[in-house]
């Protein structure tokens, strides 16, 4: 039976799944998200590990911060990771949260014993063009008009756009969606590309001594799923890519997704 706990460390609303005794695993949400995007694969992933799920500065239940910078957002994770005392966690991230997981490994080495990047895009030249929901939800001048207006359908049509496959999006989920501001999202997106336009994820993973695991939908809509294979200049690094799924294989193949994240923890404990 899982723990379950949630308080609030470093103004981040912070989850707790699964035994405290057992392994850490940090799970880092994208862009427009929360921890909530994480839950269809947490019964699989709580049964080995202390799952930590955090809402990031100004996502889901957690407030806004002064600065959306990736390093900023590292080192608030970091100082969560100092204030639970643990050191070498497994960390994951999707997407975006990607990023904020290679920043805390580039700050605090420490804290890091093994990266997941889960449909981060390498680069700013993979982006694709974006759904035309988003394009027209994030872009002025209809964006700052219509975001505040959503309504619960277009939430859910808004993330279901970057999915290949049927997902489904809970009431909570849609609701931590809904509090996220359209100013904290375009700063989030901005500081994001900035972070990897001044050099690409691949380059500073292969500057880092730490296990790296990939993982991409063969379909995805936001990312060019071949940029997948940049990542293969990173040393030791595994390049997983899910036929038929989209940029949410957390929600699209949460079991398949779990699998590949729990053979890769299970491998790097075994060797550090």
């Amino acid at each position: 039976m899982s723990e379950y706990d949630i308080e609030h460390s470093h103004r981040m609303h912070v989850v707790h799944d699964g035994p405290r005794q057992a392994p850490p695993l940090l799970l880092i949400h994208g862009s427009g998200a929360s921890s909530g995007f994480w839950s269809p694969m947490v019964p699989a992933l709580a049964a080995h590990h202390h799952l930590i799920r955090v809402d990031l500065p100004g996502c889901g239940q957690s407030p806004p911060a002064p600065s959306y910078d990736v390093p900023a957002q590292a080192g608030q994770v970091a100082a969560l990771l100092d204030d639970l005392g643990l050191r070498h966690v497994a960390v994951a991230g999707h997407s975006s949260g990607g990023y904020v997981a290679t920043a805390l490994a580039e700050q605090r080495p420490d804290l890091v014993g093994s990266l997941a990047l889960i449909s981060s895009g390498p680069s700013p030249d993979a982006l694709l063009r974006q759904p035309f929901v988003l394009r027209l939800l994030l872009a002025p001048p209809l964006g700052p008009l219509l975001w505040p207006r959503r309504s619960d359908a277009m939430i859910r049509k808004g993330i279901s756009a970057t999915a290949v496959r049927p997902v489904d999006l809970p009431d909570d989920v849609v609701a931590d969606v809904r509090s996220i501001t359209y100013r904290v999202m375009r700063t989030v997106l901005r500081r994001n590309t900035a972070y990897i336009a001044a050099r690409s994820v691949p380059e500073r993973l292969a500057a880092l001594r730490v296990p790296v695991q990939v993982i991409f939908g063969s379909a995805d809509p936001r990312w060019e799923p071949s940029s997948a294979h940049r990542y293969d200049a990173v040393p030791n690094a595994r390049v997983e890519l899910l036929p038929g799924v989209g940029h949410l294989p957390m929600m699209e193949a949460p079991e398949t997704t779990s699998e590949l994240l729990l053979r890769f923890t299970a491998t790097t404990a075994d060797n550090p």
